[in-house]
């Protein structure tokens, strides 16, 4: 699988990703956001996933995070998008149900290309430090309309925001690893195409 890279400029935002899908080529995802929680929470999902990859954003985050935060998930939606190609050998299907400490959160994920976000969370607090909690569900809508896939997102009961979002990114990295792992069927459709 080859090293795919993308890049993204607005006149918001400088965005560039190198990712490598299954960890073949990069030793350890390298992030920084200029947002320390989206940074935490991205290296959950590569360490968690095995996709490792090399993130750069720079945003007006003197204005809010809200446009890196979308920008990032585009962009990373967009490199997976590219790495998954024709989704040929692929599971398909994915799901995970992670808990941290007293959170509890599940993910399902399908590949074919339709993009959709099921996203059942309720946050108990309207910011994790001074990171806005509603840019979670941002994050996932950017991604999966990029990456074109469908993925439900739920948190059956959580206390502490930081442990919710935390559970989430946990499960979606667990899922999508099950998804992209490899299979004996071409095209797992009977479409004979995702």
């Amino acid at each position: 699988m080859p090293l795919i890279k993308k890049e993204r400029l607005t006149q918001e935002t400088s965005i560039f990703i190198s990712l490598d899908l299954y960890g073949d080529y990069l030793e350890k995802s390298k992030i920084a956001t200029g947002i320390g929680f989206l940074d935490h929470m991205l290296e959950l999902f590569s360490f968690h996933s095995g996709i490792i990859f090399e993130l750069k954003a720079e945003g007006d985050l003197e204005v809010d995070y809200h446009h890196t935060v979308e920008d990032v998930g585009i962009t990373l939606g967009l490199a997976l998008k590219e790495a998954l190609g024709e989704r040929k050998g692929l599971s398909r299907y994915g799901e995970a149900t992670i808990p941290m400490e007293e959170a509890l959160s599940q993910a399902v994920i399908d590949l074919a290309k339709r993009p959709y976000l099921h996203f059942e969370v309720t946050f108990p607090s309207e910011k994790i430090g001074n990171f806005d909690t509603e840019l979670v569900e941002e994050f996932f809508k950017a991604l999966v309309n990029n990456a074109l896939f469908t993925l439900h997102l739920r948190c059956f009961y959580g206390k502490n925001s930081h442990h919710i979002a935390e559970s989430l990114f946990k499960a979606f990295a667990y899922a999508f690893k099950k998804a992209i792992s490899p299979q004996e069927e071409e095209i797992l459709s009977t479409k004979g195409i995702l």
